[in-house]
């Protein structure tokens, strides 16, 4: 029997939206019935955050005026396949593809680098001469014994019942130094967790380019990232995720280390 005359479109978007993006998309192709029932507002809503418009009316974008008049559908994708600048161009805000968690960078200005503010340790490089940067800024590391950087976020703005993985962005200036061999060291935790329950990984972040694997990936935007470490955001309640890069080394000097961000994602299934 043909579901479509047994049950209206109304019913049929409903059951769909119980459902998934990619099985909505699947479904769209069953009939014409099922594609309009599929391609509704009313099931492609249930798959955007629940405060969609309130991250849209925050985004520092000049597309936030034209993001509000496109379909359900149509604004879901384009949330998917682009970046919203938040909170006064320091996030970036996005969503995955598969599930519609959402996703964030922290930009190098919102990150706590120790010295950053210091010329001779960082520097500050504009967006003109990294265009491939969704910030406005990124930082150069030009000299440091002691490498500190930490990025910390609200787990309230990310996705429930979600296991993430941060990521920390970045590349190497033609000339770098300090991380061929010694490895430093990653980590992610909750903000005021005890330090011996903290799990930490040490990764070389530049090895020799015939040494396989390397710890990082290159990305399709021109960056390269490498896995920090993953959480479970359970509730989403008011705490805090600390994602840390560190390392010490009082005999060697590091340099040359270009950092975007730290992106925290959903861990793919």
């Amino acid at each position: 029997m043909d579901m479509c005359v047994v049950l209206p479109e109304e019913c049929i978007s409903r059951i769909i939206s119980f459902t998934s993006p990619r099985d909505a998309c699947r479904s769209s192709v069953v009939s014409p019935a099922f594609k309009s029932a599929a391609d509704s507002d009313a099931v492609w809503e249930t798959f955007l955050p629940s405060d969609y418009q309130q991250i849209i009316s925050s985004s520092s974008s000049t597309t936030t005026a034209t993001l509000v008049s496109l379909s359900k559908k149509d604004l879901y994708f384009y949330l998917c396949d682009n970046h919203l600048l938040v909170n006064n161009g320091t996030l970036s805000f996005s969503l995955n593809k598969e599930s519609g968690k959402k996703c964030y960078m922290v930009g190098a200005r919102r990150l706590s680098i120790a010295w950053g503010d210091e010329p001779r340790y960082w520097t500050w490089i504009d967006q003109r001469l990294f265009p491939q940067s969704r910030f406005a800024e990124v930082a150069e590391l030009k000299y440091v014994f002691w490498l500190d950087v930490k990025g910390q976020l609200e787990t309230k703005i990310l996705s429930s019942k979600t296991n993430y993985v941060a990521y920390l962005v970045f590349k190497f200036a033609n000339s770098r130094r300090g991380f061929e061999s010694r490895p430093i060291e990653l980590s992610v935790y909750p903000e005021g967790s005890e330090s011996e329950t903290r799990r930490n990984k040490k990764v070389v972040l530049d090895p020799p380019r015939n040494s396989l694997p390397q710890p990082y990936q290159r990305r399709g935007d021109g960056w390269m990232e490498i896995e920090m470490g993953e959480f479970f955001n359970e509730h989403g309640d008011d705490g805090v995720v600390v994602c840390s890069l560190f390392d010490f080394d009082g005999f060697r000097d590091k340099g040359g280390l270009i950092v975007e961000g730290i992106e925290l994602r959903p861990k793919n299934y």
